[in-house]
């Protein structure tokens, strides 16, 4: 791919996000493993920040490394095993991150519900669970991704190859078939599943929150001077946290269809 104008900024732009995202993450990972090492136990919501943690460094690492390089003209890095792993790799990462984030808001409604609440009920349940549903999570995307390896092989760069998206570093074999339909319609499905249940476990906690902030009004009303209360701290970083994750990842979704289904080669 020659390297141009748009292609070398892009490259910054994502060179400046996945530095972040890698230095981040890596400083996650690097905390519970001395915290592992040590003989602690992780708790379950730190068990799955640290699923997150590690499927967010290996999507970072698939996606991201080869896209800046084929950004900055690079050709030919990646044979056809390569380019079958990181793609395997990607998608897989990609699917177990919206799961764990997914868990990680369900245990968090679960885990602030009134001690009366028939969800407290599930909560014991659900911390005992938390470590095997991630892994039966990890197996499930391994096999729902399972086609990945067949369709992607070295870049091709012709024009008269039917059916062949090229990503730069790799290319896509995406027949416009029922097959494909269905197998995209699949992949939507899960998604939309994982950020429909996270959407509902925010709107839960935001509605305990409320009738917390009802029932300690008496408390508020004393400590005037307090111009938010906590609970409207609380439901306002849940709602701006849930609002931006959907709305990117949906983005995501739709270019991911686009790319797919699209003649064209567009950069964004």
């Amino acid at each position: 791919m020659k390297m141009t104008p748009v292609n070398l900024t892009m490259g910054i732009f994502l060179f400046s996000q996945i530095v972040m995202g890698i230095l981040g993450n890596s400083s996650i990972l690097f905390y519970y493993a001395i915290f592992i090492f040590s003989g602690k136990h992780l708790i379950p919501k730190d068990l799955i920040i640290e699923h997150l943690t590690l499927s967010n460094f290996l999507s970072i690492i698939s996606k991201g490394i080869p896209q800046i390089l084929s950004d900055f003209g690079f050709k030919n890095f990646l044979d056809d095993i390569g380019c079958k792993v990181i793609m395997y790799t990607y998608r897989v990462t990609r699917g177990m991150s919206l799961y764990a984030m997914c868990l990680l808001s369900c245990f968090q409604a679960i885990t602030i519900s009134p001690r009366n609440s028939r969800w407290m009920m599930l909560k014991h349940r659900a911390m005992k669970c938390i470590g095997s549903s991630c892994l039966v999570s990890w197996l499930l995307h391994l096999l729902l991704n399972i086609m990945t390896p067949v369709k992607v092989t070295v870049p091709t760069y012709s024009k008269n190859v039917t059916n062949m998206k090229s990503y730069g570093y790799c290319s896509w074999f995406a027949p416009r078939n029922l097959a494909t339909t269905l197998y995209m319609f699949l992949l939507c499905f899960c998604d939309g599943l994982c950020l429909g249940l996270m959407a509902c476990s925010s709107v839960s906690m935001v509605n305990i929150l409320y009738r917390h902030k009802r029932q300690v009004k008496h408390i508020h009303s004393v400590q005037h001077f307090r111009k938010v209360s906590p609970e409207d701290r609380a439901t306002q970083t849940i709602l701006i946290l849930v609002c931006t994750f959907i709305i990117s990842y949906a983005i995501s979704s739709i270019r991911v269809i686009f790319t797919t289904y699209s003649k064209v080669s567009v950069i964004w």
